[in-house]
């Protein structure tokens, strides 16, 4: 079982949350996965069984998409749809989901657990009520990146984070030298978390919260954008001229190419794609004005 975020997740409260379930054919995985996403930019649960694969949704009563929405998403694929209720003790399960991420020289763990001694680079990340300490693979991608950009001495000067979650990008960004590092999300948690892990990790992150839908913050000249398509996309619509380079993600594979074309016409050339699984990121960098 995974958590495939593409957004944090909520964190679930131990009373009142309903977990909805959604099992389709694996053919249609990829698709329907795709669709549930835009239903849920919280992200959700994975679960592959030998016939099937279960997206599964939490949340509080009433705050969770309609089971006519699901069906339709799943559409000639859906096998099942089911909704249970979370038991009491979740609140200490759900830590079963975070291990210890290496990668590279830097490793990311839940604060519980113990720290690897092989790293050179740590960041410890306490989710609070937002999922992320760096397990999903569009998060691992965006990393990998990052080192790259700090070993090929770029990684200077300040830094925005789009869609910050609990703060791992952000603080792994400034443990690597970039500075100022600002990161933005929209839910209130996720800012708080990303905060108060930045100073458990002794560096400086400035947490804001804003609602990257309606607008696009005051970029860096450095930009990683852990988002959805959409979102990607409506972003490089409305870039502007100041950011030099972008490690994008969030993003399945099957939208890499058009993704890649909104930021070419931003004026951002991509100049590296890493994938992992059905998920890719993107090194981009500003095309070079025309004579």
């Amino acid at each position: 079982m995974a958590i495939t975020p593409s957004r944090p997740q909520a964190r679930i409260a131990p009373a009142s949350v309903i977990r909805l379930a959604v099992r389709c054919r694996p053919d249609l995985a990829e698709k329907v996965l795709a669709e549930l996403v835009e239903l849920a930019p919280g992200g959700v649960e994975e679960e592959r069984g030998e016939t099937y694969v279960e997206y599964a949704i939490y949340g509080p009563p009433g705050e969770l998409p309609a089971v006519p929405a699901l069906e339709a998403a799943a559409g000639e694929g859906l096998v099942e749809i089911s909704s249970t209720e979370i038991p009491d003790d979740w609140a200490d399960r759900w830590r079963d989901f975070h291990e210890p991420v290496r990668v590279g020289r830097l490793c990311v763990r839940p604060t519980w657990a113990e720290a690897d001694p092989g790293a050179e680079i740590e960041v410890a990340i306490d989710p609070g009520q937002a999922f992320g300490t760096g397990a999903h693979a569009t998060t691992k991608l965006c990393l990998e990146l990052l080192l790259k950009l700090a070993d090929a001495g770029e990684a200077t000067g300040p830094l925005t984070d789009l869609g910050t979650g609990s703060g791992v990008l952000a603080i792994a960004a400034a443990k690597v030298g970039y500075s100022p590092v600002t990161g933005y999300d929209h839910e209130l948690p996720a800012v708080e978390a990303a905060g108060s892990n930045a100073a458990a990790n002794g560096v400086e992150v400035r947490a804001v919260r804003a609602n990257l839908r309606d607008e696009v913050p005051e970029l860096a000249p450095t930009v990683v954008a852990n988002l959805t398509s959409p979102l990607l996309l409506s972003i490089a619509a409305r870039l502007g001229d100041r950011p030099q380079t972008m490690v994008v993600s969030g993003l399945l594979a099957r939208e890499a190419d058009e993704v890649s074309r909104a930021f070419g016409e931003a004026g951002m050339k991509e100049s590296e794609r890493l994938s992992e699984g059905d998920w890719a990121a993107l090194l981009l960098r500003r095309m070079e004005p025309r004579a």
